[in-house]
């Protein structure tokens, strides 16, 4: 992963690589190596977390054909 500093503003170059970070997972992934995961729960989470996975992709999918509602906007003040 690269982030380049423009100007010397390493500022903005810290968020831009804490957003990359954030997008890639890496921070997710550090706090679930800090302790270790007993293989019962980890089977147990990674079958939630394809559960809701699939649920969100299918809930996308009756959006796209007009079987629900697309989401509510939000709308700033």
């Amino acid at each position: 992963m690269q982030v380049l500093v423009r100007d010397n503003n390493v500022d903005q170059a810290l968020r831009v690589l804490k957003k990359k970070l954030q997008r890639e997972g890496i921070f997710r992934e550090m706090r679930m190596r800090e302790a270790f995961e007993k293989p019962s729960v980890k089977k147990a989470r990674e079958k939630a977390e394809a559960v809701s996975r699939q649920r969100k992709n299918a809930r996308k999918q009756m959006q796209r054909e007009g079987l629900l509602p697309a989401p509510k906007k939000k709308t700033t003040r």
